[in-house]
């Protein structure tokens, strides 16, 4: 058997079936390609799965294809982490191509969803030109606005249990007994992210730079 190929004789009857008829449902569905923005506590990361299901689309999220590229060792992971070790930041070349390497993978056949890129105008502009060279675009920009007020009452009341990623909201999802896990009895903690003072410079970054993202795609 040629190295990396797959012994289908050696995967559970049942995944192959799944995986089948997953196919043939999302064969006749038409392609997209959709971008996702919206201010952190938004609901893109509970929204995205939805969309992916239903419309056969994978879901490229920018953080975790650079950490896959840097695990894996590509040629464009291996810059990254050279960039990363001395402190810089990734450039936006580099994640563009990280996300051009994503997009030609089989499970990106019918289209994806980008969340986390672009965050910028000058990175939207760098992927429409990186399509355009594809032959493709952008069909649809997903704007999640949604008050500032309503996200720090979202986000400045969560509070999660770090072993097992269980997350409770002191309004809307509050643990039995305050700041104590329901099943373990351990203590929660609050992220840093969460304060209201992290929150109030990630919404005027996002403001500032990401929202006029909205205005370049259809």
């Amino acid at each position: 058997m040629a190295s990396g190929s797959v012994n289908l004789e050696e995967i559970p009857y049942e995944s192959l079936m799944n995986e089948l008829l997953r196919r043939m449902k999302c064969a006749p569905k038409p392609e997209k390609r959709l971008i996702l923005i919206g201010p952190p506590g938004s609901g893109k990361g509970t929204q995205s799965p939805i969309i992916k299901d239903e419309h056969c689309l994978c879901h490229l999220a920018a953080g975790d294809m650079l950490r896959a590229a840097v695990s894996a060792k590509t040629p464009l992971g291996i810059k990254a982490k050279e960039a990363m070790d001395k402190g810089e930041l990734v450039s936006d070349d580099l994640v563009v191509g990280i996300i051009d390497e994503a997009m030609k993978k089989p499970s990106c056949k019918k289209g994806f969803i980008l969340d986390g890129f672009p965050r910028t105008v000058a990175q939207a502009q760098k992927l429409d030109e990186m399509l355009e060279r594809q032959g493709v675009k952008i069909d649809k920009v997903l704007d999640f606005a949604i008050d500032d007020a309503v996200l720090e009452e979202r986000i400045s009341g969560r509070w999660i249990h770090p072993a097992s990623g269980r997350s409770y909201h002191t309004k809307f999802a509050p643990p039995r007994v305050p700041g104590v896990d329901d099943v373990t009895g351990e203590p929660l903690i609050q992220r840093k992210d969460d304060s209201a003072a992290v929150l109030k410079s990630r919404l005027e970054s996002f403001h500032r730079q990401t929202q006029p993202v909205c205005f370049l795609f259809p």
